[in-house]
């Protein structure tokens, strides 16, 4: 089966940085929908993203991450999904292509991106295991639901890392040298952008232990180191993806 891939770009107050992410989405090839999940926003995200002429879901109150994106995914009819941050600069189509190949020409399960301006550390290891730019199947996804909607409102890289090295998938890790996310504090201010970053570790730690994470960054190295041509899913990710389909899920 050739996969299908649905974007979804979950946004809070991102007018000033979305039409550039947009800009790179729009009529690309390989993605059959694209979806902005507007989280309460109330600046002009919507308003923008509906001018652009993609779909918008829009929630009121503001959930956090981990819950819009649930709602979100539980409206894919895709096979596979394409999670998008609202907040990238340098972002172009080729980057699109260079994330979506490895999983659109079945090398490996799932893909993430090294963005150019990630932390120095993550580029000496060579994966960014919290990045929110990531190709997923669905079928691996859709009975998390339930479970990602309760999670902490930045639990969710480490949540689905979880589950990725459960089902033993393989990974690319793909570097978008250009690319880069601006930081809390570029985009709150200092004292705004530091509690933040407190936050985002606390939801963090709230949803996986410290070794649970340094657990992650291991499993993901090594999955990306073995990933390349494939002709089909092997081991417990192939056992998975049959129950899940059995279940029509």
């Amino acid at each position: 089966m050739t996969p299908t891939f649905t974007c979804l770009i979950p946004a809070h107050n991102e007018a000033a940085r979305i039409a550039g992410v947009l800009a790179a989405v729009q009529a690309h090839p390989t993605i059959h929908a694209v979806v902005v999940v507007d989280d309460g926003s109330t600046d002009d995200t919507a308003a923008i993203a509906g001018a652009a002429g993609v779909q918008v879901l829009r929630l009121v109150p503001n959930r956090g991450k981990s819950a819009a994106l649930a709602e979100a995914l539980r409206r894919v009819c895709t096979s596979h999904v394409l999670l998008l941050d609202a907040d990238l600069t340098g972002l172009r189509a080729a980057d699109l292509s260079a994330l979506l190949a490895p999983v659109a020409e079945g090398h490996t399960d799932v893909s993430l991106s090294l963005r150019g301006n990630a932390p120095r550390v993550w580029h000496w290891l060579g994966v960014d295991y919290i990045t929110g730019e990531r190709v997923l199947p669905m079928w691996l996804v859709r009975p998390l639901l339930p479970q990602m909607a309760a999670l902490p409102r930045f639990g969710l890289e480490v949540f689905l890392n979880s589950h990725i090295r459960s089902a033993r998938l393989s990974v690319a890790i793909v570097r978008w040298g250009t690319v880069a996310s601006p930081s809390k504090a570029q985009k709150s201010g200092w004292r705004a952008g530091v509690r933040a970053d407190i936050g985002m570790m606390r939801d963090i730690l709230r949803t996986v232990s410290v070794a649970t994470t340094f657990e992650q960054i291991a499993y993901l190295r090594r999955a990306s180191q073995r990933s390349g041509p494939r002709s089909g899913l092997t081991g417990m990710a192939a056992k998975l993806r049959q129950r899940f389909a059995q279940l029509d899920l």
